[in-house]
């Protein structure tokens, strides 16, 4: 015969608790996709779009204002590297801007 062993009331209300968390999570989840319905795949393509020209366009407006001080001013130092490396770090300033106001504002609605 078969002896069938009994769990303890603790572990019991253990795995009970446990399981209720995880559907707790799994809502919470659910509600909050229903909050962001327009958000979607696209929403987040065009973030990476908008950090992406966030970076894109001081550098090339360096590059463009470098080039013409290279040739309006001719000197020993590149002025178009100079104004290169300016934009990509005035571009990165800027995208971690656009970055952290939607992750302060993606916080704010939890």
């Amino acid at each position: 015969m078969v002896e069938i062993r009994r769990t303890s009331n603790g572990r019991r209300r253990k795995i009970a608790d446990h399981f209720t968390e995880q559907v707790a999570k799994k809502e919470a989840l659910r509600l909050k996709g229903l909050r962001h319905k327009d958000e979607t795949v696209w929403f987040g393509l065009g973030m990476f779009g908008i950090v992406g020209w966030a970076v894109a366009i001081p550098t090339l407006v360096g590059i463009a204002l470098g080039l013409w001080i290279d040739r309006t001013w001719p000197s020993r130092y590149s002025w178009a590297l100079m104004f290169l490396i300016a934009g990509v770090i005035v571009g990165c300033i800027n995208a971690a801007y656009w970055v952290r106001k939607v992750r302060s504002r993606i916080i704010e609605e939890e």
